[in-house]
């Protein structure tokens, strides 16, 4: 038998309705989207079913969804996009703001406009890996021009209070973007209802392929390109669309949409059930890491103390999961989100996280659970 997947965070497997919703696109409808013949308009006409399926996933207007090639792109876009969009100055005597525990798509494109003269602020969070409104209300000054904080948490699975910030920033002026990757399917996001201005999409956190993804761009919100070329994307994104693959991520965002709220409770109640089991035969000889209420419904992230992360789940074979820490020639190193928290290294160089999703059955919730036991026994 292969593996109990509990690795949710990291990828989802294609849904069987997504793809059979591409394959027409793989095969038969192979035309340009650009194109005026019969082929081309076929395509066109598929690409833009497809951003209206990730508009109304999301609230939002048509216009605003600009398709990438993924997440990682999607925050590059809006952050390099916001920043660079005065190209007179290139980022000096600009000002962006995140937090210590940002996704590395996050991270390292404002420490490369740093390098550019871009003042960049990184917040502390507090033990549970959440901001605090109040810090970004103090770290904003007159050269800020966004602030770009996580919806949830991909390692821990905390959610941040991205509504009361995205309010500061409106009455200070400031552009605030999002990124949803983990959080889509999961919990409601709604544009409007967040107040944000830019959102970041990947659609293999949401049961599409890889290689996928979307920027919402509220109205009125200029950026400066990323990608430069053709006209494509109303002229905001140049490359010729992936049409199969934005068919996908379209039926993927309709499938997520749904199946909520119903989605969020059968994520919790199976998360909570393998806590449960593990809590009562371990004890404390596990800790959970993240928010205890604010959280993902599918995320539990532990610390197994005693063990390193990586040497544990190595003895339990037959569960995918991810850890919070590695061993490498005889030096564990802990997750900087970990650090960032300020977890103990003696607790989190044990973490590990498990993530269950849609095809998670009680069953493997069961199995996995007397595993993890018996490993930490």
């Amino acid at each position: 038998m292969r593996p109990i997947y509990l690795d949710y965070n990291s990828t989802t497997p294609i849904d069987p309705a997504v793809l059979k919703a591409m394959l027409p696109y793989l095969n038969e409808g192979y035309g340009n989207p650009s194109c005026t013949h019969l082929y081309g308009r076929e395509a066109h006409t598929a690409v833009e079913r497809a951003r209206e399926q990730v508009a109304e996933f999301l609230g939002a207007h048509v216009d605003e969804i600009v398709f990438t090639g993924g997440g990682s792109e999607a925050n590059n876009h809006a952050i390099k996009g916001t920043i660079l969009r005065r190209e007179t100055d290139w980022g000096r005597d600009a000002h962006v703001i995140i937090s210590a525990v940002e996704h590395p798509a996050t991270m390292l494109p404002c420490e490369w406009l740093r390098s550019l003269g871009c003042a960049v602020t990184v917040l502390r969070v507090d033990r549970t890996g959440m901001v605090d409104p109040d810090d970004i209300r103090k770290a904003i000054t007159p050269a800020t021009r966004l602030v770009s904080i996580m919806h949830s948490n991909n390692e821990v699975g905390t959610c941040n209070p991205i509504r009361g910030i995205a309010a500061i920033c409106r009455e200070r002026g400031v552009l605030i973007h999002t990124d949803v990757a983990q959080s889509l399917g999961k919990v409601a996001v709604n544009v409007d209802d967040l107040g944000i201005d830019l959102l970041t999409v990947a659609g293999h956190k949401l049961y599409a392929p890889k290689g996928v993804g979307a920027l919402y761009i509220r109205r009125g919100v200029t950026l400066t390109n990323l990608i430069h070329g053709a006209g494509h994307e109303l002229g905001r994104r140049a490359g010729t669309e992936n049409v199969p693959y934005l068919v996908g991520l379209g039926k993927a965002a309709e499938l997520a949409g749904y199946s909520l709220p119903a989605a969020t409770d059968r994520l919790r109640t199976l998360c909570d059930r393998l806590h449960g089991r593990l809590s009562q035969v371990l004890g404390d000889r596990i800790v959970l890491n993240g928010h205890p209420e604010h959280r993902l419904p599918n995320t539990l992230n532990l610390n197994f103390v005693g063990h390193i992360g990586e040497d544990f789940l190595t003895e339990v074979p037959d569960i995918a999961a991810s850890t919070g820490s590695a061993c490498h020639a005889g030096l564990v190193t802990v997750s900087p989100v970990l650090k960032a928290m300020g977890v103990p290294e003696k607790l989190a160089r044990g973490a590990v996280r498990l993530t269950v999703g849609r095809f998670t059955t009680e069953d493997e919730v069961d199995r996995a659970s007397e595993l993890l036991v018996a490993a930490a026994r």
